[in-house]
């Protein structure tokens, strides 16, 4: 059961809806009729599957923008209902339900013919040691409709070896082949890391790892001969790059993590070492070793329910080549199916063969993604977001801002359509409402009088200041030669330019709002 946020009920609320909507499926329905319920449907199902970030930015001028992953998140809600009834069919509506799957699988097709991307696959890569990991995967029970191959702009990625439509299974691996911390309570170094306050199962697993990868006649020594020396995320990212990034908030991002994960090695080490030299062999437990399984586990690791309910943090061989999109063909794959004790990737959006099949690592911002898994999304991300600080005195008054819920504010790439509400210049709707409650000593009304109208340029003028400050800090990286650059540096650039795209844009609306209330402020004069 799915449980509302009171500002999906209110946006609900807003699009006409119940927050518990009945819709009633007539026994036929012609093409229009068709066309409209499934649209209500769709509508419903786009509010329910918002996230705080969408919800944050989706009130700008209504709902008027979905990530493609939200569309198709909608599209497939939709779809398991539909599903779902079609199997306690009433039989006067069995047709109406088919013709309404129907063309919802062809929107869905839509979809993914829209977003598809085009891939190239190196074929002077060699996958010796990934064929040898699939086929002891398969000797274990898995099962797979793809194979691994070197994708350009990508590194190892799974390439469909057919075509596959929706629900179809792209891969199986059963759970008696994932690393968990199940295989820490069967070690000699369990009884150790039991008596360690605060250490987390996450922990035990990293440092199992760091062991196991050195043993010979290890159950996975086919899966950890496959893994690189060097991951390549933001964790190993040079001084060079991180003076490039200075003032960034990609920037603070890593020096936070590694610090974290600098002091918990500290915590840890070479104390562990000392007192069980031969659990924690010193040679295998440095800084470097460490530094290599946070990678590991940040990069490659996965959420799943166990059948027994509980939540795990794993490896999965093979499913690790599953690479990221802003546009997956995978999207929920974290629980284990109890008939068959094995996890399984269903697509929730058609693979043809030859293309490359991806899924969701999560609703991550582009300094994230680089930071703990070391690239930047092809498109548009729309968690790439750059939060905003307010003063004290302002933050007081936003709280208490009657037009909105939100207590923290944040911006990202926009644009000033010509339909755009003019009230919110291609801003953020609720960063706008408590600035205006803020400045102003009456509550911000939507009729264009002109104290309001001067207070909208006040706000504007300041944003656009604070943004040109930004801009300069982001200094132009042109000089930059990409070709002889280290990959960090090059991905130090690439965050840089997402940025600039950012505040770029930002400044352009800011630049257009003052225009537009300019223009009103002067129409106001001639009225006087």
């Amino acid at each position: 059961m799915l449980t509302l946020s009171l500002t999906r009920k209110r946006l609900l609320n807003d699009m006409g809806f119940d927050v518990k909507e009945i819709v009633h499926i007539k026994s036929s329905l012609d093409r229009d009729s068709l066309s409209t319920t499934l649209n209500q449907m769709l509508q419903i199902a786009r509010i329910i599957h918002l996230d705080e970030v969408e919800l944050y930015f989706g009130q700008i001028g209504g709902l008027g923008f979905y990530s493609p992953r939200k569309e198709m998140e909608a599209q497939n809600f939709i779809l398991s209902l539909i599903k779902s009834a079609l199997s306690h069919h009433v039989r006067m509506q069995t047709h109406a339900l088919q013709d309404l799957r129907d063309a919802l699988i062809n929107r869905i097709h839509e979809l993914g013919t829209e977003f598809k991307v085009e891939n190239k696959t190196d074929i002077n890569y060699k996958c010796d040691k990934e064929k040898c990991l699939l086929q002891w995967a398969e000797n274990n029970g898995a099962k797979t409709r793809l194979q691994i191959a070197f994708v350009e702009g990508a590194g190892r990625g799974a390439i469909a070896m057919e075509d596959m439509e929706v629900g179809d299974i792209a891969m199986e691996i059963p759970a008696s082949i994932t690393i968990s911390e199940d295989l820490v309570y069967k070690s000699d170094m369990y009884q150790v890391l039991e008596k360690i306050d605060g250490m987390s199962s996450e922990t035990m697993s990293l440092l199992w790892c760091m062991k196991e990868r050195h043993n010979c006649n290890s159950q996975f020594k086919m899966y950890f001969d496959t893994l690189p020396e060097n991951f390549n995320t933001g964790l190993s990212f040079g001084v060079e790059a991180m003076m490039a990034l200075d003032g960034t908030l990609l920037f603070e991002e890593i020096m936070q993590a590694k610090e974290h994960l600098r002091v918990q090695y500290d915590e840890l080490f070479p104390a562990l070492s000392k007192d069980h030299p031969d659990i924690f062999p010193p040679e295998l437990y440095t800084w470097e070793q460490f530094l290599w399984a946070c990678e590991l586990w940040y990069s490659n690791s996965m959420k799943i329910m166990f059948a027994d309910g509980n939540l795990k943090t794993c490896l999965i061989p093979v499913a690790g080549f599953l690479n990221h999109s802003l546009h997956p063909h995978i999207v929920h794959y974290g629980k284990i199916d109890s008939t068959t004790n094995s996890l399984k990737f269903r697509l929730s959006r058609p693979c043809s063969a030859g293309e490359q099949c991806c899924l969701s690592y999560g609703n991550f911002s582009g300094s994230h993604l680089i930071t703990f898994y070391g690239f930047l999304p092809q498109g548009d991300n729309p968690y790439d977001v750059i939060p905003l600080d307010f003063e004290v005195d302002q933050v007081d008054t936003m709280v208490e801002c009657p037009l909105s819920n939100w207590t923290t504010h944040m911006v990202r790439g926009t644009w000033l359509s010509e339909n755009q509400n003019i009230f919110y210049y291609g801003l953020p709707s609720p960063l706008l409402d408590c600035l205006r409650s803020a400045r102003s000593q009456m509550p911000f009304t939507k009729t264009l009088i002109k104290a309001n109208m001067e207070v909208d340029k006040e706000i504007l003028e300041d944003l656009q200041s604070t943004f040109n400050a930004m801009m300069e800090n982001l200094s132009d990286m042109d000089s930059v030669d990409r070709e002889s650059s280290s990959w960090d540096v090059k991905l130090a650039s690439q965050f840089k330019e997402m940025q600039r795209r950012i505040v770029s844009s930002i400044l352009t609306s800011c630049s257009t709002g003052i225009k537009l209330v300019e223009h009103e402020l002067s129409k106001c004069k001639a009225e006087e």
